[in-house]
């Protein structure tokens, strides 16, 4: 048998095997899971009491739908990116399972889905924003900034940082100075989070060719942005405090978790360890999570 013909069977045979569970994966469920509880919490500070179920079900509903769009393109955009790293490369767009055509066209109909419903059940200021968010992530990020620059994550990251401001838009139609205090949370958390994954995942990244910013000014200097960045960090989270936001609650609470956090930052800057950095990066998920969950705990104990 030909090396094209071998080739046409293992794609043929790849192509047989998809299942419903391959293109759950390409929306990237835990990704958009996390986007979701900023989200959500975003809907619920946004005004006194809960906002009706109907904001809650079709909001989510539509900025999940489109932040799925967005991880199906991320799929196909970095298809030959994803074959030689290893914590990618069994993905379904990366091995053949799901074609580009099939997963583009899942993408568009996930994104008129999400669409549809923001401007028919929410409100147009919160779909455009979202789409926006999209693009943006989609676009500017995996197109362009995740392969023109080291400061990929930095300038990209505003893109994650939206949910909780769709969230609080959809409540009340408006764009509003708390909303964006929970936008800079995120959009602070982001770099330390992601470049000590970065370190981690160092060699991976060169070979890649992803100039990541440990891979292009080494870990060293990696580690003490992280460190900057994470006393930005500790910074931002005071803000809802400050500004009349939050309570002592919010405030104890971010305090706590912000320490860890610069603790982590620290330990990783002292001894340039690679199992820090992934332990770094692990906490970095439960600290934005708990960080979200105190905020929304102050917020009710004083309603």
């Amino acid at each position: 048998m030909s090396d094209q013909a071998k080739a046409m069977a293992a794609e043929s045979s790849a192509r047989q095997s998809v299942s419903w569970r391959d293109f759950l994966e390409l929306t990237k469920p835990k990704v958009v899971a996390l986007m979701i509880l900023t989200a959500v919490i975003g809907m619920l500070l946004a005004a006194p009491g809960v906002p009706g179920w109907d904001i809650l079900l079709f909001g989510n509903l539509g900025i999940a739908l489109l932040a799925g769009a967005a991880a199906v393109v991320n799929h196909v955009v970095d298809q030959k990116i994803d074959t030689v790293m290893a914590r990618t490369r069994r993905r379904p767009v990366a091995t053949g399972r799901v074609s580009q055509l099939d997963a583009l066209l899942f993408a568009t109909v996930l994104a008129l889905g999400g669409m549809m419903i923001l401007m028919w059940q929410v409100n147009a200021l919160t779909a455009w924003l979202t789409l926006a968010s999209l693009v943006g992530y989609a676009g500017i990020y995996t197109l362009f900034l995740k392969r023109a620059t080291p400061q990929n994550i930095v300038i990209g990251g505003l893109a994650g940082a939206m949910p909780p401001l769709l969230g609080w838009t959809a409540v009340t139609g408006q764009v509003e100075g708390h909303a964006l205090l929970l936008v800079l949370i995120i959009f602070a958390w982001t770099p330390p989070h992601f470049w000590a994954l970065a370190i981690h995942r160092k060699e991976e990244y060169a070979k890649a060719g992803i100039p990541m910013l440990p891979v292009t000014h080494g870990n060293r200097y990696t580690e003490l942005h992280i460190l900057l960045y994470t006393l930005m960090l500790l910074a931002a989270t005071l803000l809802p405090f400050a500004t009349g936001m939050s309570g002592w609650i919010y405030l104890a609470g971010a305090t706590v978790l912000g320490l860890r956090f610069l603790q982590y930052s620290v330990r990783l800057l002292r001894g340039d360890d690679r199992r820090v950095a992934l332990a770094t990066f692990k906490y970095s998920i439960t600290y934005l999570m708990a960080l979200f969950v105190v905020l929304l705990v102050d917020h009710f104990f004083y309603f």
